[in-house]
């Protein structure tokens, strides 16, 4: 896989994530705690940040990606 797509990959899910987050904010700011909408944008955005890091450590540990050093 090309380093582009891989980047594009990543891009995607920090997207994603960000959104997950706005939307909780939103329905805090809104549901006034009526409602488990926040809780449940705020546990989408954890899975996504943990498939994130899965997903690098596989690809790190499969050669997909190349960490490099400072």
């Amino acid at each position: 896989m090309n380093p582009t797509a891989l980047r594009l990959i990543v891009a995607a899910f920090f997207i994603a994530i960000l959104w997950n987050l706005g939307t909780a904010l939103y329905y805090m700011m809104h549901d006034k705690g009526a409602g488990d909408r926040m809780a449940w944008a705020l546990t989408r955005r954890i899975g996504l940040s943990v498939l994130l890091i899965a997903l690098i450590g596989l690809g790190i540990a499969t050669g997909y990606v190349k960490p490099h050093g400072i």
